[in-house]
């Protein structure tokens, strides 16, 4: 096949995707560049659905090379391994645009792979990677409802700008990752410093205004190859049959979906759908019907059974205005939190919202414990840390306990984008802050809860954050007929029976966070700003529920939480404080059982689990960069003998000289007949040098008539040191003496 190229230019940068040349045996691939960034998406799907097959398996792996920025992996192994975490969630943010526009009922393995061939600082890649994979599919015989695009939206010194350089983005109030397609907003993804709903409407449309120019290329591109997109043979179960278990099961999955409890109401459903396929199952073999026939009759019915019960639960909303549980669509369940239930940590919360509660615990560490990745731009580190953890029993399963999972990575996230958006500046806290989310009990909007619990924790812990968050999950079912319910605080059936999962993060100000999910094939800004609106009441009654249990930071640390102090030092003086081999810095540490660490700005870090041990670990250090006075007083330890005097530390880091002639009133015949190594002498700072030499004087003689002048000490200090020097010289191995004379 010939190759194909289409460019757009958006604000100033060229945006060219081309086909036929690269990867040609994969059913669709697209080399995508925008600048320096270069990506190679690439699809295939299987043509044949696997026997027995009742879901879609689409599989989206996002991956980045490290020669695309010119580097080499670190650690052992030089070659890229796991995807890291950031990968995954571009991962997930592909896949959930992508997934719902696949025709329904359409079961053949599909694998879409994006990789990052070369990168570009200049821009951000979201954006750029998801309307990659929409292009890749385009241009394939892959049934798709496509194209869409994405787009990073930034705003910058109170100016929205699309796909910003990395460092323009980071220094910026706002981060959304949004997809689309020419009607509608189909995926949202992340974070703002306390942004009202109008600000977000005004970033959603100026998204969707720039997807649109990401759109109509990728259409010319797919035409241009003239590729026929492959027959769809779904299989179709026997209607007759699905009518039949309609009319026995309707009513009674009716029946059961009006029990409010959510337990109750599944242990009723399963009763309703085993029953449902004993009595058929019964039929079928009395009609003769063979086996592999009859497990694929089986898989029908189960299919069958699901979408009356979807349409059930759609149905109570539009004819009676009640959910499952027995709500009214904006009504939220019942809230109660608890506060320092785990007495060993360093603030602890549960949040519990009807059905689903989450157990936050804070965990606050030195800045050793900060997280440190890398990725193709270089080593990053990561101070503040979120985990989610969601395990089996907290829907009454059994499941094998494995890794986090993209789920997982996906939630904790999310809540991780809710939650930092209210921390304190490093300066202000110099701590690395873990969050931890258990999960004890899911019925709905397991991450929400964790923004809740985890705001809970911190403020419980004495983190002074800038303000509460609460979070809540929105969602809503449409009918054909045009209606539609925007539904508050969704229960798990509501997700899952549902058209969006949208959750809104933020505090009293603003929002901070920000996800949409859709099965739909888009939503618009209008209706975007109905379930915003109804969102923000939602989430204020969570926030003042919160209140009422917590409602501002303690003032104190728990009692076995470290104690952080951070100073910061010259840069160009860190060698200083770090000393040969690290000798300084150890001493300090062993001396005072503290914790030390240094950044490369300059920020040093001291922490101790008590006051005493850090106070006196910030006096050292401040010691080493002290500027030494004429008359300053120390109580020296010694640390080496010579014939001539002593030299006394004064700190670490910093000696001077104690001659002999300024030792006592009396004349000193042996240094070593009145002092040891380890001794500690009051001295007094008789003077420093131009080459920062320190003479010291036995503070017993400091002030007495003969012993105020520096000169003879010094004189004879400098010519003991020269003799000394030459000695070396003669008798070193290296023979310095002999070179120095030639």
């Amino acid at each position: 096949m010939p190759g194909y190229k289409k460019s757009v230019e958006i604000d100033s940068r060229t945006i060219s995707i081309e086909t036929g040349n690269w990867a040609k045996q994969a059913h669709g691939s697209v080399v995508y560049r925008s600048g320096n960034l270069v990506l190679l998406a690439t699809v295939c799907a299987d043509r044949e659905a696997r026997e027995g097959q009742d879901f879609f398996p689409l599989t989206v792996d996002y991956r980045e090379k490290f020669y695309a920025a010119g580097r080499i992996p670190g650690g052992y192994f030089k070659r890229e391994n796991r995807p890291a975490d950031h990968e995954t969630l571009m991962s997930r943010m592909i896949d959930r645009p992508i997934r719902p526009l696949f025709p329904t009922g359409y079961f053949s393995e599909v694998q879409l792979l994006i990789t990052m061939l070369s990168a570009d600082e200049g821009t951000s890649v979201e954006g750029h990677a998801l309307t990659a994979a929409s292009a890749a599919i385009a241009c394939s015989d892959i049934p798709f409802h496509g194209p869409i695009a994405g787009v990073v939206v930034a705003r910058i010194d109170g100016k929205l700008v699309a796909d910003p350089a990395l460092a323009d983005r980071e220094r910026g109030d706002l981060e959304l990752i949004v997809a689309g397609s020419e009607n509608a907003i189909t995926m949202i993804e992340g974070g703002a410093n306390e942004f009202t709903n109008e600000q977000m409407l005004e970033a959603l449309q100026f998204a969707h205004d720039n997807i649109k120019k990401k759109l109509s290329f990728q259409t010319e591109l797919g035409d241009a190859t003239g590729v026929t997109k492959r027959e769809l043979s779904l299989r179709l179960p026997d209607e007759a049959l699905m009518k039949e278990v309609r009319e026995f099961a309707f009513e009674k999955l009716k029946a059961a979906n009006q029990n409010t409890d959510k337990i109750a109401r599944g242990n009723q459903i399963r009763e309703v759908n085993k029953e449902t396929v004993a009595h058929f199952e019964e039929k079928l073999i009395a009609a003769g019907v063979e086996k592999g026939k009859l497990e694929q009759s089986k898989k029908d019915i189960k299919h069958e059974l699901h979408e009356i019960e979807y349409e059930v639960v759609r149905n109570n909303i539009f004819e009676n205005n009640k959910r499952s549980d027995g709500r009214a669509p904006d009504e939220i369940r019942d809230i109660s939190v608890e506060l320092d239930v785990l007495p060993g940590a360093h603030g602890s919360a549960v949040f519990t919202r009807g059905q689903t509660q989450a157990l936050g615990v804070l965990t606050l560490g030195t800045g050793s414990d900060g997280q440190r990745y890398e990725t193709v731009f270089g080593q990053q580190q990561k101070n503040f840390l979120l985990h989610y953890n969601f395990p089996p029993y907290s829907v009454g399963e059994v499941k094998r306990m494995m890794g986090p999972g993209r789920r997982e990575i996906g939630h904790g996230n999310l809540a991780w984008r809710a939650l930092s958006a209210v921390l304190p500046a490093q300066e202000e806290f110099p701590y690395v802050i873990r969050l931890v989310a258990e999960i004890m009990e899911s019925n709905g909007s397991s991450s929400m809860a964790t923004v809740c619990s985890g705001s809970l924790a911190m403020m419980a812990g004495g983190v002074p954050v800038k303000a509460p968050v609460s979070g809540i999950a929105m969602g809503m079912f449409t009918s054909e007929d045009g209606k539609y319910s925007i539904l508050s605080d969704i229960a798990g059936i509501e997700d899952h029976f549902g058209d969006m999962d949208f959750k809104v993060a933020g505090t009293e100000k603003g929002i901070t966070a920000f996800q949409l999910d859709l099965k739909l094939t888009g939503i618009t800004i209008e209706r975007l700003r109905e379930a915003l609106d109804q969102a923000e009441k939602g989430r204020m009654h969570i926030l003042n529920k919160m209140n009422e249990a917590l409602n501002a930071t303690r003032e104190n640390l728990a009692p076995s939480a470290p104690r952080i102090k951070t100073i910061k030092i010259d840069q160009d003086r860190i060698g200083e404080l770090i000393g040969p081999g690290g000798k300084i810095i150890r001493a300090i540490i062993e001396k005072t059982g503290a914790d030390i660490s240094v950044e490369d700005d300059g920020s040093v870090s001291i922490a101790s689990p008590n006051q005493s041990s850090l106070d006196a670990a910030q006096v050292m250090v401040e010691d080493i960069f002290r500027e030494l006075n004429e008359g300053d007083s120390y109580d020296g330890v010694v640390k080496r003998i010579a014939e001539f005097g002593a030299f006394v530390e004064l700190f670490p880091g910093k000696e001077g000289l104690l001659h002999v002639s300024k030792m006592s009133e009396e004349r000193v015949s042996s240094v070593s007949a009145i002092y040891k190594e380890g001794d500690i002498i009051p001295v007094v700072v008789m003077g420093v040098d131009r080459q920062g030499r320190v003479d010291l004087i036995h503070k017993d003689l400091h002030g007495k008539p003969g012993f105020s002048s520096r000169g003879g000490g010094g004189g004879d200090r400098g010519g003991d040191r020269g003799g000394r020097g030459g000695d070396r010289g003669r008798g070193g191995p290296r023979g310095g003496g002999d070179r120095g004379r030639r």
